[in-house]
């Protein structure tokens, strides 16, 4: 069986993720030296202790964990569905190159008009990718 060409914008959003990992990690690694952390502390219990940006990456790659979860289960189900048109594709992309975009600017700067306004787009990319897996499943092509 080929590869479906969906499976790119997968990978390349899950590799993303795993970069804002490591982002996150590298910008609270300094907050944790010489703290006390008690067990079953949570992360914003440190955002308690040491207020910040710093945190904005760790607040970004919680959000990586949420709406991308849609985004993969509908991009599986074309994929089952060999519904791998051009569109589709195209769709898949543009939500990935907007998440990213996203996250880049949550974990620099912040602005939240702008952040809502990728979000946005990212979403209306998910919207497309759904709709036309319901029109698969409803006409049956």
């Amino acid at each position: 069986m080929p590869i479906s060409p969906l499976l790119g914008p997968v990978v390349a959003l899950v590799a993303w993720t795993l970069l804002m990992l490591v982002w996150m990690a590298v910008k609270r690694a300094p907050m944790l030296r010489g703290r006390n952390i008690p067990d079953g502390g949570r992360g914003v219990d440190l955002e308690r202790a040491v207020p910040g940006k710093a945190h904005w990456p760790a607040h970004n790659y919680i959000h990586l964990m949420e709406q991308p979860t849609i985004f993969y289960a509908i991009v599986f189900a074309l994929i089952l569905m060999r519904f791998d048109a051009p569109i589709n594709v195209y769709l898949a992309w543009g939500y990935v190159a907007f998440r990213v975009l996203h996250s880049i600017v949550q974990a620099t700067t912040n602005v939240v008009r702008v952040r809502f306004a990728l979000f946005a787009l990212s979403t209306l990319c998910v919207v497309g990718l759904t709709t036309h897996a319901g029109l698969r499943i409803i006409l049956g092509h």
